[in-house]
């Protein structure tokens, strides 16, 4: 059964920035198809139809239990599967040093 996600205001912001800068960059159709492709990565990882990786095994073994991520495109989403619902922390382009963010995730970046 899917369970409901959400997304912090960390995640909405850097979903706003992707769609901004995708529309500026290619267009606003292409923005719209990867918003979409992003959306239908979060809906099937509530799903629980798309694999995804534990983040304490790339980084630390003391971040938060069920911080996870999985790729989507060029970005990471990284989110907390909790057993009533999904939150998504954060979108992480795949440039970006994924070990420091996350790490810095596990330090309090964490906010609904």
């Amino acid at each position: 059964m899917a369970k409901p996600w959400v997304l912090t205001r960390q995640a909405e912001a850097a979903l706003k920035d992707i769609a901004v800068w995708t529309v500026e960059t290619f267009g606003r159709r292409q923005a719209d198809a990867y918003a979409e492709d992003l959306i239908e990565k979060c809906q099937a990882l509530a799903d629980g139809t798309a694999p995804s990786k534990d983040c304490r095994r790339l980084v630390d073994p003391a971040l938060h239990e069920n911080l996870r991520y999985a790729r989507s495109g060029q970005h990471y989403v990284v989110f907390i599967a909790g057993p009533d619902r999904m939150i998504v922390v954060d979108f992480l382009h795949v440039r970006m040093y994924l070990t420091a963010r996350l790490a810095a995730l596990g330090e309090g970046e964490i906010s609904s």
